[in-house]
């Protein structure tokens, strides 16, 4: 390589580095998975995989109104934060955690997941029946396809970082990263095949996030000093709240 061009090719890391900033994405598109490449394609017409589907969604119909229903209804928009509290065994908020809420609010699946959507516009499972979901039937969420499931990926993603944090709490964490994937089915939004592609590409991203972006590792040690400083004093989950989540997310799915 010429000096010329060597310099050019620093020039454009140094670039692509700088794209990683405070306020921009901790990935440069360059460095996203290829989401179509990487996710195996949703099942076919008539498949076993997807009657599979069909069937884990009339099974979950049978919780509306039950307390895992609840439960799958809540996690449609609730917070990392709160979802986390009984598996991470921490009460945190913005306020008490500032650097931890900033790293799950920056680190997403989106720029993976959306092309992957796009590409396949699968449509979600409750279209064309009268079944009932945990969430408004809005046009926005029926043009947004099934697969994958961008909860899913987020909240993987989500139970991996935190698993890396507190790794003495990684089981809890990432069954209930598991189990926020099974409230999209719950709901009725998303088949069980959006959900699994949804944790294959929060893996992805994850592992990405730790080799390419000096940011994501540059926050992610914030958030750890954090943790460590925040020690035994963070306050506590309510422990009737948990018992009951506990109990609700125990419950099969079919």
């Amino acid at each position: 390589m010429t000096p010329l061009r060597a310099g050019a090719a620093l020039t454009l890391a140094f670039a692509l580095v700088a794209a990683q900033g405070a306020d921009g994405p901790y990935l440069d598109q360059a460095f996203v998975p290829n989401g179509i490449a990487l996710l195996p394609p949703p099942p076919a017409e008539g498949s076993s995989a997807a009657q599979a589907d069909r069937g884990i969604f009339a099974q979950t119909r049978k919780l509306a109104g039950s307390p895992r229903w609840r439960i799958a209804t809540e996690d449609v928009e609730n917070t990392p934060l709160d979802r986390y509290a009984c598996a991470m065994g921490m009460a945190l908020t913005p306020a008490t955690a500032p650097a931890l809420a900033h790293l799950l609010d920056k680190a997403g699946t989106g720029a993976l997941v959306d092309p992957v959507k796009r590409h396949y516009q699968a449509p979600r499972p409750y279209l064309g029946t009268d079944a009932p979901i945990c969430q408004e039937r809005t046009p926005e969420l029926a043009a947004n396809g099934d697969y994958p499931s961008g909860h899913a990926a987020n909240g993987w993603l989500e139970g991996l970082i935190l698993a890396r944090l507190i790794p003495e709490r990684a089981s809890a964490i990432l069954t209930r990263a598991r189990q926020y994937g099974e409230s999209r089915m719950v709901c009725g939004v998303h088949s069980r095949s959006a959900v699994e592609a949804g944790w294959m590409a929060g893996s992805a991203m994850f592992v990405t996030l730790e080799g390419a972006s000096p940011a994501f590792r540059r926050d992610l040690k914030g958030a750890a000093n954090e943790l460590a400083s925040i020690g035994r004093s963070a306050a506590k989950p309510d422990p009737a709240r948990c018992a009951a989540e506990g109990a609700a997310l125990a419950v099969p799915l079919g």
